[in-house]
């Protein structure tokens, strides 16, 4: 079987999801460049000509940039359009990357954020005249109230780890106005890595915890660890090894009893929604991750929306504004809070997002619950269909993701890097890889509930073909992927030496 043939069968000789996609080749938009070639004429001024220079000082304004591309518009079309031909999209197939929760963003969600009104309106925009933004704000407040059980929120940041650094500064101010902030935070090691940095940031130092060895929390050291300095625990939950905390309840005691706060990293609410809620088993504070678990777009840095949502003994301490309703029914923006931690963004947060999870959550509405239910259920699926070719570190019950290990492929030289690279030889994006840092060469999986039965199978139909080439061909799959354009990247050199743009 040569390399060109790879992604049209397995090893047992059956057609796979994949075929050799003939697509045409593209170069740089610059080497497209002609003098006086454009791809747009402007109308005559209407207005008197101004020089920029003297209008808006030599500071703000630039000469011609050196090398701008001067294309036609059908060659900027077709650039653009063979470039969208070689992306991988979540519209195309599946994209396993544990943690990460990336599911399909329905259309009726970027419908309602195009409609007028909504997309156009500006948010300096007097109170008066945006009562409908407002409303959707306020309204998003209280599904996302319900679906946690939690007594308050603020909806400003526009990222997990902002929302992360939020809670603590509100945990911060309410322990300062009992009379002292505290030393710690204590983190397991099965948490998301943003949250040591959101400590540090919030002025903590943090101390780790051991997960035991069925990848749960021990009590006894959590009683151990919790002193009078410790300010808070940081929970992922369920934790990135999948699974579920079975004694949160009792780590929610441990903490009350010695005057200490539950934070709680949401970004795996895809597991809870609908089935349980936070605030029901003692957590004080924690932010969700709407760009995960409520699909809205998500990659590329942004954009992002990471709301957190609080107990009412940190009630005083939200960011200003807080989204209101008055007596008479209409909606304001409250800035007089003498005890709010300020503001962590610009205006209400990144309301584009808002509104699209807003649109989610009411199309669900208690389907919710089913499509936690689905996601779980997928998860477990491929749990199932794997666990006798691949390693299973942990064998508690899997929630949304399922996390295995490489330790099987690397008896024949082949790591979970190698592994996710060939399964993109197969159609699908990689899993997430080496991440929880505590298993070794982990394969972080997770389908979320947006993936038929049929999908899952391909998967697992892939990721069997791989573990069945790992034994016989190892090199195969060590040099993948095959069927791209580029090979197997130097990501260390592309990491510490990256070209972030062209020079002519």
């Amino acid at each position: 079987m040569n390399s060109k043939s790879i992604d049209i069968e397995a090893s047992a000789g059956k057609i796979l999801k994949v075929r050799e996609h003939p697509n045409q080749n593209e170069g740089l938009i610059f080497e497209k460049s002609a003098p006086g070639k454009r791809g747009m004429e402007l109308p005559p001024l209407d207005v008197p000509a101004v020089d920029p220079v003297k209008a808006l000082g030599s500071e703000f304004t630039r000469d011609a940039i050196e090398g701008f591309p001067e294309v036609s518009e059908i060659e900027v079309i077709r650039h653009f359009t063979r470039l969208s031909t070689w992306n991988y999209a979540i519209d195309l197939g599946m994209y396993p990357l544990g943690s990460c929760t990336m599911k399909y963003n329905p259309r009726v969600n970027e419908f309602v954020a195009r409609l007028d009104g909504l997309a156009t309106e500006h948010p300096e925009q007097p109170a008066e005249v945006s009562q409908g933004c407002l409303r959707i704000l306020y309204d998003l407040q209280k599904c996302l109230l319900s679906i946690t059980g939690m007594d308050a929120a603020t909806l400003q940041p526009v990222a997990g780890a902002q929302g992360e650094l939020t809670g603590l500064l509100m945990i911060r101010a309410y322990l300062q106005s009992q009379g002292n902030p505290r030393k710690t935070v204590l983190i397991p090691d099965s948490a998301h890595g943003t949250n040591p940095a959101s400590v540090v940031i919030a002025g903590y130092e943090v101390k780790n915890i051991k997960s035991n060895a069925r990848g749960q929390i021990d009590t006894d050291h959590l009683r151990e660890f919790c002193t009078e300095d410790v300010a808070a625990l940081m929970l992922t939950n369920p934790s990135t090894l999948g699974v579920f905390e079975e004694r949160i309840a009792e780590i929610a005691a441990i903490l009350h009893e010695r005057g200490a706060l539950l934070y709680m990293d949401g970004a795996n609410m895809n597991a809870l929604a609908g089935v349980t809620r936070p605030g029901d088993f003692g957590v004080d504070v924690m932010h969700l991750n709407l760009h995960k678990t409520f699909s809205t777009p998500h990659g590329g840095g942004g954009p992002g929306a990471g709301p957190v949502l609080v107990k009412r003994i940190l009630e005083p301490f939200l960011p200003v504004p807080v989204v209101l309703q008055k007596e008479d029914g209409k909606f304001a923006l409250d800035f007089n809070r003498p005890k709010s931690v300020g503001r962590v963004r610009a205006y209400c947060g990144n309301f584009g997002v808002l509104l699209r999870a807003l649109a989610y959550t009411l199309a669900y509405g208690p389907g919710m619950r089913q499509a936690t239910e689905d996601a779980v259920l997928n998860s477990n699926y491929i749990r199932k269909k794997l666990e006798d070719v691949f390693d299973l570190p942990y064998s508690l019950p899997s929630m949304h993701e399922v996390v295995f290990s490489d330790a099987r492929q690397k008896k024949h030289g082949v790591n979970t890097m190698d592994i996710a690279k060939r399964l993109i030889d197969y159609g699908f994006h990689p899993y997430t890889t080496a991440f929880p840092l505590i298993v070794p060469g982990a394969m972080m999986i997770e389908p979320t509930e947006s993936e038929s039965k049929e999908e899952c199978d391909f998967f697992i139909e892939a990721m069997r073909s791989i573990a069945a080439e790992a034994e016989t061909n190892p090199e195969l799959v060590k040099t993948a992927p095959h069927s791209t354009r580029v090979g197997r990247l130097d990501e260390v050199a592309a990491a510490r030496k990256p070209i972030l743009r062209w020079k002519p």
